[in-house]
């Protein structure tokens, strides 16, 4: 289907603004997809405030020449879609990683903070813990110091308790066998 410059123009307009708007985006490849898989792939990617699009080569081409992004030229021989991550940039490639085991989809590379990522860094992004996950860690990590540097300063009072509910005691067996 043949565009005109203006609809050139607009969608060229919308990429931008897409990747302009997300945290991080990943370029997969296609092949055999039909609406079933791309249906589920959308869906999947609402649940972390990602979406997937299938773009036009030459025009996603021309956003990342403006924004002067690093690829290979033989990176734009095959069918691209491009997801967008607009919150949690390892819960998208997450998804991603999960639609590849398809052998539908490919994960080709990706960008976050303006920095190429090849396909196995992607994939390393996916291993990684979901941010609720690692605030809990996080958490956690903090609270154990917390708590063993408040054991380690309630010691020396509680082993003065200690001695004088000791003494108290020994005082006290004194006067009841006297």
């Amino acid at each position: 289907m043949a565009f005109t410059r203006k609809e050139k123009e607009v969608i060229v307009k919308q990429y931008k603004e897409w990747v302009e708007n997300s945290n991080a985006f990943f370029v997969m490849s296609y092949q055999k997809m039909n609406m079933a898989a791309i249906d589920e792939a959308r869906s999947k990617l609402r649940e972390v405030d990602g979406e997937i699009h299938v773009v036009k080569n030459r025009l996603f081409k021309r956003v990342m020449d403006d924004m002067k992004l690093e690829y290979d030229e033989t990176f734009w021989e095959e069918n691209n879609m491009v997801s967008f991550a607009f919150s949690e940039a390892p819960s998208v490639a997450k998804v991603m990683s999960e639609l590849a085991k398809t052998n539908v989809f490919g994960i080709r590379l990706g960008y976050m903070d303006q920095n190429l990522l090849k396909a196995e860094q992607v994939k390393a992004l996916a291993d990684l813990p979901t941010l609720p996950v690692m605030r809990g860690m996080l958490l956690g990590t903090i609270m154990a110091s917390a708590s063993q540097l408040v054991r380690t300063l309630a010691e020396p009072a509680r082993s003065m308790a200690a001695v004088v509910k000791a003494f108290s005691e020994e005082g006290q067996a004194a006067e009841s066998a006297a």
